[in-house]
């Protein structure tokens, strides 16, 4: 009876047995699939059972945090559908593998520097011997020059700063940049029109005994106009009675004082330098040190750098490892001067000697024109 019950029974069991046999196996193996599918193989289906090292994902694999010693990914070879042609996982891949280049400088680069508005400027005067101060200054390798007079603040100032800016030479930070018009100094509107630029602007004025820088002005300009009346006929409205004419430009500029009250409604006198004529001829380095002084950068130019030509009667620069012949300046420099009857030069002196004497309390400089 017994043998009965357990015949009845046991067909039932390995049935359900075998089906939840089956239900494991077939949830192990989907496991086992789906598991060799997420870390077997890549985004592009190739197997990493193939002795494929792992490797570092770029921005584009979803953010993942990724083993420190992970390698970056090399980026995948060309597509079949555009051979030679990076896809566009390749582009992202290369583009996060790529060093970062810094900003380009529109400006231009670090090493050509770029033009900047003139942080000085030698604005003065006509025959006292602003070009000596400019070819001489430019040696200095902290200074950069224009070599031409650009007039902006007396003539040109109607083209605007841009276009002043672009005449500049390149300079890098460490560089300061320097013009020279000796016409700004007797130009009325330039002390305002340069403090509208910058109130830091840093003022050079060459200035020369007003008698001797007269008659060196019309020796100039007698070499382009030679039917110019005399040198006394231009001075004088009446030479008898000792009336000079303060119109004619070469008298005018001269009258240092008159002039240096307008600068000095914009600038403070230590944001100008005086440099004398004289001794820039007799003591060349002692002059130039002083500039550099005022220019805020190294004593770099000394003695070293001249010799006094005898023919030109001034000093020259020597020659440097860039330069293979000595500098001098050019044939208009150092004329000989026009021959003056000595009474009209001393009716001259005692017409400048209030302007000297007042100009020499003003800057607190005594200049020995007299």
């Amino acid at each position: 009876m017994a043998y009965r019950v357990l015949g009845r029974a046991g067909p039932a069991q390995p049935r359900r047995a075998r089906r939840l046999l089956f239900a494991f196996t077939l949830s192990l193996s989907c496991t086992y699939l789906c598991y060799s599918l997420l870390c077997c193989c890549d985004d592009l289906g190739q197997s990493r059972l193939l002795g494929a090292p792992r490797c570092l994902r770029g921005p584009g694999a979803g953010g993942q945090k990724l083993l420190p010693k992970s390698r970056p990914c090399d980026p995948p070879g060309p597509t079949p559908s555009a051979p030679g042609a990076p896809s566009a996982l390749a582009a992202a891949a290369a583009a996060a593998s790529a060093p970062r280049l810094p900003a380009a400088n529109h400006s231009g680069s670090a090493r050509m520097g770029t033009k900047r508005l003139p942080q000085a400027l030698i604005v003065g005067v006509k025959k006292g011997g602003t070009r000596a101060v400019l070819e001489f200054i430019r040696v200095h390798p902290d200074v950069r020059a224009l070599g031409t007079e650009p007039h902006f603040f007396d003539r040109n100032y109607g083209r605007g700063l841009d276009w002043y800016r672009s005449l500049m030479p390149r300079t890098l930070e460490s560089q300061i940049t320097l013009e020279k018009t000796p016409s700004y100094f007797v130009t009325q509107e330039a002390p305002r029109r340069i403090f509208n630029m910058s109130r830091d602007t840093k003022l050079i004025v060459v200035v020369r005994n007003p008698v001797t820088r007269a008659i060196s002005d019309y020796t100039q300009t007698l070499s382009k106009k030679p039917d110019i009346p005399t040198f006394e006929g231009l001075s004088f409205r009446n030479r008898t009675l000792g009336q000079v004419d303060v119109s004619w430009s070469a008298i005018r500029i001269g009258m240092y004082a008159l002039h240096l009250e307008s600068w000095l409604r914009y600038f403070p006198l230590a944001q100008i330098h005086f440099v004398s004529g004289e001794r820039l001829i007799t003591d060349p380095a002692g002059e130039l040190g002083r500039v550099q002084d005022f220019l805020g950068i190294k004593r770099f130019i000394t003695d070293k750098h001249f010799y006094f030509n005898k023919t030109k009667g001034f000093p020259c620069l020597r020659k440097t490892e860039s330069s293979l012949l000595p500098r001098c300046l050019g044939k208009s420099k150092g004329r000989t001067h026009v021959q003056i009857d000595p009474e009209v030069i001393d009716q001259l002196r005692e017409f400048y000697r209030p302007y000297n004497i007042k100009f020499y309390e003003t800057v607190g400089q005594d200049f020995r024109w007299e």
